[in-house]
């Protein structure tokens, strides 16, 4: 009764939660084109009540392979969670690379420097900043994790169901094509596989995911902890037993609870 009555909760609150804007990314002209004069990168701003405001933010990057977003789920459905924390949530609406990863890379910088560059008026400490991503998300998000410097880069790093490498005898081969193209070089394949990126100066990392899950492999978000560990970062792994990929903040989710339980608890640890 007492998790049903969470999860009822957690799913009213997300309900009620609505966007206080939604602001162009770029309004001078993105740089980095795709291709797709329609593909417009946008982020989404909810913040919690001013009272409760912590300080905190996160961009959060949803999933869809590269090639498409899950915004709902892997997106807003998270904005009453993280505000009824005192935590501002900033949704990224990335544009597709179509092969030209610096499309994804430059839109989720550029969401980062927003978010500090309004830290005042949002109530926002800057050096509590955090990026979350989904699957392709995830991988977007360790990216910038592993690679960003300055105020581009995260202070920590929230990565659920993860694509981490882009080697292609374990990754997620639609990811991989759309985030490098069709023939990516060896080296791209080494830059962008971030569990070989990770030093002493990646910041602290929660990852969930499910053992049974067969679209991601979970061997990328595990050897995404071990060099974590292996490089004396924080780290939290949950391998939960079931629930296959893509589950975000779906009730359905055998582990829902615990999952927000979890993460909850890991984000009040530091």
């Amino acid at each position: 009764m007492k998790r049903l009555s969470f999860i009822l909760l957690m799913t009213a609150i997300s309900a009620v939660t609505s966007a206080q804007k939604v602001l162009n990314l770029w309004p001078d002209g993105a740089p980095n084109d795709n291709g797709d004069a329609k593909d417009k990168a946008e982020l989404t701003v909810f913040l919690p009540d001013e009272k409760k405001a912590t300080g905190r933010a996160i961009v959060m990057c949803p999933g869809g392979g590269y090639g498409h977003l899950a915004m709902q789920h892997e997106g807003t459905d998270w904005a009453g969670y993280f505000n009824q924390q005192g935590i501002a949530l900033f949704v990224l609406k990335y544009r597709m690379p179509h092969g030209n990863r610096e499309v994804p890379i430059s839109d989720a910088e550029q969401a980062l420097l927003m978010v500090r560059a309004n830290a005042q008026t949002w109530h926002i400490k800057k050096d509590q900043v955090g990026i979350m991503g989904f699957s392709a998300g995830g991988h977007l998000a360790s990216t910038i994790a592993t690679h960003s410097k300055g105020d581009a880069a995260p202070n920590f790093q929230i990565l659920f169901y993860p694509v981490i490498t882009m080697d292609p005898s374990f990754t997620h081969k639609g990811s991989m094509v759309n985030f490098l193209g069709e023939k990516p070089k060896k080296k791209d394949i080494q830059d962008y596989s971030n569990d070989r990126q990770v030093s002493r100066a990646t910041p602290r990392a929660f990852i969930a995911l499910s053992d049974d899950d067969h679209a991601v492999l979970p061997v990328n978000g595990a050897n995404y902890y071990m060099e974590c560990y292996r490089h004396d970062v924080p780290a939290s792994l949950h391998i939960y037993p079931t629930g296959g990929h893509g589950w975000g903040y779906r009730a359905t989710f055998d582990y829902h609870f615990e999952v927000l339980q979890e993460l909850k608890a890991w984000l009040h640890s530091f």
